[in-house]
Formats: C-alpha cells, sequence, structure tokens
C-alpha cells in the first residue's frame, strides 16, 4: 500500500480546484498540470498512447492480454476538487494505525472529525486515515479514486498473466461544476461500459444518481446615495434576502431532506445594491419534479417583481446531469460484474443511490453504461474530508477483478 498511498499524497498537493466562473475548460492551471503529471506517469508504466489532449483530459490504454474480442472498459476519474472549499496548499495527514475517538486537526483548531457525527469511523479502527490539516480539502474527491486507478494499470503491467480485455484509462476535468463530460469524444474513448472511481467507503456500486439543474437568479436593482434613496433606491441585496427567505427550506433543502427527497440548495449569493445573483441548484431523482422546483422559483420572483415593479428579476436554469438508472438497464453486465468483483475481493456489494452526481450520470445518459464504484472517500467538499487507504486498495483490487471478469466476456 506504500506506493498507493504516495501516489495519492502527491496528487493531493496540486490544487486542482475548479472554477465555475471561469469560461474556459479546465477552469484551472492546476488541473492541465496534474493531468501533465499523470500522462506521464502512465507513459512510464509502457502505456504508449497515453497522453493529454487539447482540452485537459488524460486518455491512455492498458492493451488487451486476451486473444478473443473482449468488450473495451473505461476507468474514469477526475482531476478537479470542489469549489466549495480551498484546495491550495493541501498538507495531507497520514493517521497510521487510527486508534479510535475524534481526530483533531492542527492546522484550524477547533476543527474536529466527530466520531458522532462520522460513525464510520468504528469500522476503520486499526487502519491508516488521511485528512488535511483542516485548512482546507484534502482532494479525496476525487484523487482517491485517480489513485486507485493508477495503482491496477500499474499493477496489470507487471502481471501480464492476468488476462483481461482493452482498459481505457480517462481523467477528466471540471466534474464538480458539471461540466466533466463536455468534450469527452465517446467514439474515440471507445468503451463499451465504464465505472468512475468516485465513491464514499468500500462495497458501493452507485447505480442511481440526481437528476440536476442549475438555476441562477440575477437580480437587478436601482442603485442611488444612501442620503437621497427614499423612494428612489431598490436594494437587490435585500430582495435577494426576500427570495431565500420564500424557499420552502423546511421541506426542500439539503440539510433538512434525506434518503430520496429532492431539494432546493442556494449555495453562493454575490453582489451589491444594483444587482445581486443567487446560485440555486435543483436536484431530484424523479427528472420531472426538476421543472416543478423550476417553476416554483419562478412563482417567487413573480410575486417579488410584483411587489417591487422597478426591479428586474430573472431566472434562468441550465440542465447539468441527469439519473443513470435508466441508462443502465440497456447493459445489465456493468452493475452485475461490479457486484461480482466485490464479492471476490470479500465484499458484501451494495447497490445504491447517491444524493448527488459523478460523471458517470452525464456518461450514461450519452450512452455509455457507467456505474460509480466504491474507492474510501469521505465528508466530501469540506475541510472534514479523509479517506482510508485499506478502502483505496480494496479498490484497487476490485478494478483487478472487474479487468479480469470483463476479459472473459465477447464483444
Amino acid at each position: 500500500m506504500d506506493t498507493l498511498l504516495d501516489r495519492f499524497c502527491r496528487y493531493v498537493r496540486i490544487n486542482t480546484q475548479a472554477d465555475e466562473t471561469a469560461a474556459c475548460y479546465p477552469s484551472t492551471s492546476g488541473q492541465r498540470e496534474l493531468g501533465r503529471l499523470l500522462a506521464q506517469e502512465l507513459l512510464d508504466l509502457g502505456l504508449r498512447d497515453a497522453h493529454q489532449d487539447e482540452h485537459g483530459i488524460v486518455l491512455a490504454t492498458l492493451p488487451a492480454t486476451v486473444r478473443h474480442a473482449a468488450p473495451t472498459m473505461a476507468w474514469i476519474a477526475h482531476l478537479d476538487t470542489s469549489p466549495e472549499t480551498s484546495g491550495a496548499g493541501v498538507r495531507p495527514i497520514v493517521h497510521r494505525a487510527y486508534a479510535g475517538g475524534d481526530i483533531m486537526l492542527p492546522g484550524a483548531p477547533g476543527r474536529v472529525i466527530r466520531v458522532d457525527a462520522n460513525p464510520e469511523l468504528n469500522a476503520l479502527i486499526g487502519k491508516t486515515l488521511i485528512t488535511s490539516d483542516g485548512t482546507t480539502l484534502l482532494g479525496a474527491d476525487d484523487k482517491a479514486g485517480i489513485a486507485v486507478i493508477m495503482e491496477a494499470a500499474a499493477l496489470l503491467v507487471a502481471h501480464p498473466d492476468l488476462a483481461h480485455g482493452p482498459i481505457r484509462i480517462c481523467f477528466t476535468c471540471d466534474e464538480e461544476i458539471g461540466r466533466g463530460t463536455d468534450h469527452l469524444d465517446l467514439d474515440q474513448l471507445g468503451a463499451t461500459v465504464a465505472y468512475t472511481l468516485d465513491g464514499a467507503g468500500e462495497g458501493e456500486i452507485d447505480v442511481e444518481t440526481f437528476s440536476a439543474d442549475l438555476a441562477v437568479v440575477t437580480i437587478t436593482g436601482v442603485n442611488i446615495h444612501p442620503s437621497i434613496a427614499k423612494g428612489a433606491m431598490v436594494n437587490a441585496v435585500r430582495l435577494a434576502g426576500q427570495f431565500l427567505e420564500r424557499l420552502p427550506w423546511l421541506t426542500m433543502a439539503p440539510e433538512t431532506t434525506e434518503g430520496r427527497d429532492g431539494f432546493l440548495h442556494p449555495y453562493r449569493l454575490e453582489g451589491g445594491v444594483a444587482q445581486a445573483t443567487l446560485r440555486i441548484l435543483l436536484r431530484d431523482f424523479v427528472t420531472a419534479k426538476l421543472t416543478e422546483k423550476a417553476q416554483l422559483l419562478e412563482h417567487i420572483a413573480a410575486g417579488l417583481r410584483a411587489e417591487h415593479p422597478r426591479a428586474s428579476i430573472e431566472v434562468k436554469v441550465t440542465p447539468q446531469y441527469r439519473n443513470m438508472a435508466e441508462g443502465l438497464t440497456k447493459e445489465p453486465r456493468a452493475a452485475a460484474l461490479a457486484a461480482e468483483a466485490m464479492r471476490r475481493v470479500g465484499l458484501k456489494p451494495r447497490f445504491t443511490f447517491v444524493r448527488g452526481g459523478t460523471d458517470g450520470a452525464k456518461l450514461t445518459e450519452r450512452g455509455l453504461p457507467t456505474p460509480n464504484l466504491s474507492c474510501g472517500e469521505h465528508n466530501l467538499h469540506s475541510p472534514l474530508e479523509f479517506t482510508c487507504l485499506e478502502e483505496m486498495a480494496t479498490a484497487t483490487k476490485v478494478l483487478i477483478e472487474l479487468a479480469q471478469l470483463w476479459g472473459a466476456e465477447k464483444a
């Protein structure tokens, strides 16, 4: 596991935090930097076609070791980290033989990974955990997935006796801001099935995700000097506050919902008196219900327009990704062989749904069945993020078994 740990710690030190305000792809230069490093490491392994394309996406092929025509499988992870928490200057801290109890993060007094909030820690006693120092996120989402894929590739290269079909390795950019597959050419990828390594803990196969839209609410007011503002000023900040107050947070917010409940999640407010912008995530497992949520936002906007006729309030909704469940029915082997691979390494697989989305949701929507697999991620997007080395090692073993299972199939 030392090489796996070394890979992971090297990768998380590169700042690949995505920037949703950027117009370019990838949205940040750090993603290209990490991609260049990975492309070179793949070349060093002997994958002669490894390269980073003009969009920053890394692609490479592990040639088949079977003589028959086996289906091509792709392993996918994303280079970027969440825009919600800083990824600059990540200092990974390795906690060997975790003794149990709360984990204090030394860089930020008061930030503690508490057992009562993370009961899965009780099952990780004695294992090796990795955290940040508390001043940044860790970046296990999705550098744990990257490290797992790189380690599995290295093992297959080192053991050509393991029978497998062609495997495509792909590292995308800007998954965290919904653009992960925008520039991925599926014909060039050439895969029959794919797996994203971007999941929690171990033993889980995500076969259903939220459907997702993004709403941007732009409120334009009237700015004037406060000394002469009576009857003239329309404060866009105040109207943004009123808009937020009218959202049904008790029944439709991420902090008040769970399981298969959808939500509306306002996560960014920017601007001033003249103009303010709200960004709101729309999420539901039933795609049709996204329209209902968008209509609710428009209803709130209409009410505020009537009360403040000199203000302009625009609600623009953009599709992000769709629930992968329907698409996966077209290739039942995708989930079934993942489950068998997990059983072969001693896990009891669980088919799960994720209250979020991965590149796999978009890829499945585009016709490439792509379940998401566990790779040891915990507390995503947070300074309290952590990962477990043993869970990452198990995910590596799952990929090795999966390679052999697909290698036994016929194209």
